[in-house]
């Protein structure tokens, strides 16, 4: 069946490119950075919880392509619960990014006064440990068990109940997709609509970059959860799941996918910093993090969030990244002025 060589493909793709984009993310934050401000740190913190879930990769690879499970029940609840977290911890960092551009073009004085390190620190500190909090249902209904069909191990979730079992799911997909993409969604959009009422002329590039970061959002994790909500549908009016169900079947490429995006944020800033790859060399990820919407502000102002990258030239050409960047940096002058 192509789905188990699909699969293969799909976390073999996630971990050439994700383990060294994601490390090399880190690295230049925290070698090529002097001063990190808080679009840094939430960056950083990124690329974190994307490596976490890409060094369980290896494990799950093994799985599917012996067709078995061998890393015992502490194995199974603890890369299971590592990838929950991970899930949480990335979809509320896009969330925060999120919400912190949108606070810095509609609420300029606001931003300048909330926006500093202790601040972001307390916020990071909050995002993981609700990850924590979020993810123990994860451990509480992984279990290893034999496949009925030819004895071999499979690390599979159990519940006590097939309500248990419906509430796990919806609980899911609310907590890790629906709330959080939608707020995102609305940060976003607002943020287009203050920028395309001030008729900034960059408005088009900045489209993109906004739709392109949702789309990216949503393209990798909207199938494991329409897979999570539709079987929780299925249980709750009492059917059971046909043998072979195509859609079940599916869900390790879906869960793939999830994989492949804790991959593709290296690729998006490489795509995001246009010129800067060319002038800046291996501190292009510096510079594309330098001087942000109202962190260019507050280091203009004397402010302590300014930043700076050894040895990273000034860009030779605008990217979209940048492009939103002047544009919230514009709007905020004119309010504050």
């Amino acid at each position: 069946m192509f789905i188990i060589p699909l699969t293969i493909v799909i976390l073999s793709v996630a971990l050439v490119l994700g383990l060294p984009g994601n490390g090399f993310v880190v690295w230049s934050i925290l070698v090529k950075m002097r001063k990190r401000s808080v679009t840094a740190l939430l960056v950083l913190n990124l690329a974190v919880a994307d490596l976490f879930v890409l060094l369980t990769a290896p494990f799950f690879l093994h799985s599917v392509a012996r067709g078995t499970w061998v890393f015992g029940l502490a194995g199974c609840r603890l890369f299971h619960y590592t990838c929950g977290v991970s899930m949480y911890a990335s979809v509320l960092l896009i969330t925060a990014m999120s919400l912190d551009r949108s606070l810095a073009v509609a609420l300029p004085f606001v931003s300048q006064k909330v926006r500093t390190k202790a601040v972001a620190w307390w916020v990071l500190a909050s995002i993981w440990v609700t990850s924590l909090l979020l993810a123990i249902p994860v451990i509480l209904y992984r279990t290893v068990t034999l496949k009925p069909n030819n004895q071999t191990l499979q690390c599979f979730p159990k519940y006590s109940s097939e309500r248990v079992k419906a509430f796990h799911l919806l609980f899911e997909a609310v907590t890790g997709f629906l709330l959080p993409f939608l707020v995102v969604v609305a940060s976003y959009s607002d943020i287009r609509r203050r920028l395309q009422a001030r008729r900034f002329r960059r408005s088009r590039r900045t489209g993109r970059l906004v739709a392109l970061i949702i789309l990216a959002f949503a393209a990798f994790w909207l199938p494991y959860h329409v897979v999570n909500l539709a079987e929780a549908g299925r249980v709750l009016a009492g059917r059971a799941s046909p043998a072979g169900d195509p859609l079940l079947l599916a869900r390790h490429v879906f869960i793939a996918l999830a994989f492949l995006s804790s991959s593709v944020n290296p690729v998006l800033y490489a795509c995001a910093g246009g010129g800067l790859l060319r002038s800046a060399g291996v501190g292009f990820v510096a510079k594309l993090l330098e001087g942000t919407g109202s962190e260019a502000s507050s280091a203009r102002r004397g402010g302590t969030l300014g930043q700076t990258a050894r040895g990273a030239p000034a860009p030779s050409e605008p990217g979209p990244s940048e492009s939103l960047a002047d544009s919230i940096d514009a709007l905020q002058r004119s309010e504050l002025n």
